[in-house]
């Protein structure tokens, strides 16, 4: 198993199909290949299955155990059970992280292709706010992810984006999540540096304080050591990278870009390794090159972002709303740093 120089075994890896996507959503930071309305056989730039194939089994013989395929959109690739099936055959834990709104007619041929498990985006409940922030419709998005629960590709994660324009929707996200067997909310935290909106920042620290507040019981995982917060049958993570070097710290993946490119961090592209039309030996020395280049801490290589104290500032407090269903606090936005 490969490791890196603090000591961070490289466990999962994940894998960009494609940087295609048919939504717009506000404050993604990736402009993409353009839109697409349907599923299209890949651009030219985009690895093919036998790629992808080679590039999972050198990552078998390193000991990584879980692959998740991202975008862009991957379901906009018509060959993703292909994807699928011939990863699996390599390493049988593969998920997905989709906008679903292309889910509903091929989560079961996913499913029979050994696809385990999904994520899907969804920042609210309302069609018309969903609309404003995704630039896509809701109603394909929730009929996808009532057919990848029928068909077992379960728990479903819930991917929302904790930023000023949701703040408010949390308190109605866990009730949605909790009316519904299988489904689980993640909170993702809001990149600043990502975007040209700093006034959309919020003070994650004060979300997971309403969480501690409000949750019937907190657990703690393994990974990332990051708290579960239980409310009643609804279950809520916080994923919260921006200045938390204990993120970091237990963070255990690399990636491959669309193009088949390793890359060491998520927010790093200064790190890119290419691997196309290196042998299987070349392969697996830029394997071990992208694992030694990982750097130790997201947060203190990003350039032009005010320090954390700066961001919690003025820009989230609590406020009672009297329109969550469950009768909870609802967080609000007051006030820009």
């Amino acid at each position: 198993m490969l490791a890196d120089a603090f000591g961070r075994e490289v466990t999962d890896i994940r894998i960009s199909v494609t940087k295609r996507c048919n939504f717009g959503c506000v404050y993604c930071h990736d402009e993409g290949l353009g839109p697409v309305a349907r599923p299209r056989s890949p651009h030219g730039e985009e690895m093919t299955p036998a790629e992808v194939e080679r590039i999972v089994r050198v990552a078998r013989e390193f000991g990584i155990r879980s692959v998740k395929f991202t975008g862009g959109e991957p379901l906009v690739r018509a060959d993703l059970e292909e994807l699928v099936s011939r990863t699996v055959e390599q390493i049988p834990d593969v998920s997905l992280t989709t906008n679903g709104s292309m889910l509903e007619l091929r989560a079961e041929g996913l499913r029979d292709a050994g696809l385990k498990r999904v994520n899907v985006s969804v920042d609210s409940i309302d069609p018309e706010q969903f609309r404003a922030i995704r630039k896509g419709a809701l109603a394909p998005v929730l009929r996808g992810i009532r057919e990848a629960l029928r068909v077992g590709l379960k728990p479903v994660k819930l991917n929302m984006v904790v930023f000023a324009p949701t703040l408010a929707n949390i308190p109605r996200m866990i009730d949605f999540v909790g009316e519904t067997d299988g489904l689980k909310l993640q909170l993702i935290q809001f990149m600043p540096e990502l975007v040209t909106h700093p006034e959309w920042r919020v003070d994650i620290a004060s979300v997971k304080r309403w969480l501690e507040e409000h949750a019937s019981r907190v657990l703690i995982r393994e990974m990332h050591h990051r708290r579960v917060y239980l409310f009643r049958t609804a279950e809520v993570e916080v994923v919260d990278p921006v200045y938390n070097p204990e993120f970091c710290a237990h963070c255990h993946r690399i990636r491959v870009t669309h193009k088949g490119e390793l890359k060491g961090c998520l927010n790093r592209n200064d790190d890119l390794l290419p691997t196309r039309g290196l042998d299987d030996v070349a392969l697996r020395e830029a394997f071990r090159r992208v694992v030694a280049n990982r750097i130790p801490y997201y947060g203190a290589y990003v350039p032009g972002v005010p320090p954390a104290r700066s961001i919690a500032e003025g820009v989230f407090e609590l406020a009672m709303s009297p329109d969550s269903s469950a009768g909870r606090s609802a967080p609000s936005v007051r006030g820009t740093p």
